[in-house]
């Protein structure tokens, strides 16, 4: 298998280079408050059997990877939450169960390889905490330097977990934006390789063995995926390994793809609604999709437009009802971002067709993000001191 760089707006292509990260000439048409210009697909070039082998479909040659078992994470088969809802066909794909408990890991473990091929020690990024954590987990196992930029808000856990690594961290007064300023300013002071999602064309290449997985485990691919959407990476890497799957002949279709948003996150939603990105501040209680502008979101929004995907909000209290509800009828505890894709599932559940294949894409562990979790439960307010309190 061979590969390829495309741009995304303008088609030319490019041999992979490390120091290669946006088109040279969209990239020049970048205006600020706005999404990413010329972001760069992996193109592969060959052929595979329905027996492939997941790492001989990415860029990078699998002795560069480091020893760290990302990925093969568990699709789970619901029958409590089947039969209440109807669908017996439901599944949800369980990345919380990755290394570092989050699906970012996926993207991590790619651009960890690839740093390696070039012998790049230091990574830096941006990250609301997921990416963080990953990077600096993955990065642990592979030796390599990594340097973290984390909004003020990023969650307590999600900063320890990245100390805990190693890695070194900068708290950004600001937001999740302003992060992602900086740490493209450090890079290009000091040099290594950037994560940034989407600016590093290895992060949405990563995040496409999602998709390679599911159609291995279920041996097709489903009919619907419902993912939470928030710079629109994830998303781009679940369309693209089905559209892998698709130009290699193994499924005929693209499933429908749909992307979940936070009412107050939703700066997707709003540009498919009006045709332009407008850098309006986010808030949400899923922290790992709370961005004011999606910096992968000309990409995204070109993908669900060609594939005929679709975008939907829900609500804070939805995401946190419906992350108890998934806790309490299928034992799967998820962040608060991997709820909101449930919560998507129960909103849209009515028009959809219970005979369906659908999977929902559960991103990371729920602990990663207690202090969220704890406004959907009770927790006990009084102490007992013997079985007489409570007889």
């Amino acid at each position: 298998m061979e590969f390829t760089y495309s741009c995304s707006l303008c088609s030319k292509t490019f041999q992979i280079d490390p120091q290669l990260t946006l088109c040279p000439a969209c990239s020049k048409s970048q205006v600020k408050d706005q999404p990413l210009n010329g972001v760069l697909d992996v193109v592969l070039h060959g052929t595979a059997s329905k027996a492939f082998d997941i790492l001989d479909l990415l860029p990078v040659e699998a002795k560069y990877f480091p020893p760290a078992p990302v990925g093969n994470t568990p699709l789970w088969e619901p029958s409590k939450l089947r039969a209440k809802t109807g669908f017996q066909r439901l599944f949800i794909k369980d990345d919380g169960a990755n290394p570092t408990s989050s699906f970012k890991d996926r993207a991590s473990y790619l651009v960890s390889a690839f740093a390696k091929k070039f012998a790049i020690q230091g990574i830096a990024l941006a990250s609301t905490g997921n990416a963080g954590s990953s990077m600096a987990g993955i990065g642990a196992a592979a030796g390599q330097s990594i340097t973290l930029f984390l909004p003020e808000a990023a969650p307590t856990a999600k900063l320890v977990q990245a100390l805990q690594y190693g890695a070194r961290v900068y708290r950004v007064r600001g937001s999740y934006d302003l992060a992602y300023e900086i740490s493209l300013q450090f890079s290009q002071q000091k040099g290594g390789m950037t994560r940034n999602t989407a600016y590093n064309p290895m992060t949405i290449e990563g995040k496409k063995t999602v998709s390679l997985e599911l159609f291995k485990q279920l041996g097709q691919a489903p009919d619907v995926v419902f993912v939470a959407v928030g710079d629109g990476c994830i998303l781009s890497g679940v369309y693209k390994g089905f559209s892998d799957l698709l130009q290699l002949g193994l499924i005929t279709s693209m499933p429908k793809i749909i992307g979940v948003q936070a009412d107050n996150s939703n700066a997707l939603c709003r540009a498919l609604a009006t045709g332009r990105f407008d850098a309006a501040p986010a808030c949400t209680v899923a922290d790992s999709i709370c961005v004011d502008v999606p910096r992968n979101g000309f990409h995204a929004l070109a993908q669900i437009k060609r594939y005929n995907g679709s975008l939907m909000t829900v609500s804070d209290q939805e995401i946190i009802l419906a992350q108890a509800k998934l806790s309490a009828s299928s034992g799967l505890f998820t962040e608060p971002a991997g709820a909101a894709a449930f919560a998507g599932f129960l909103k849209a559940a009515p028009e959809l067709d219970e005979q369906t294949s659908i999977v929902i894409l559960a991103t990371g562990n729920g602990l990663k993000d207690s202090e969220a979790a704890k406004r959907g439960i009770q927790v006990p307010a009084t102490l007992i001191s013997s079985i007489d309190d409570i007889l």
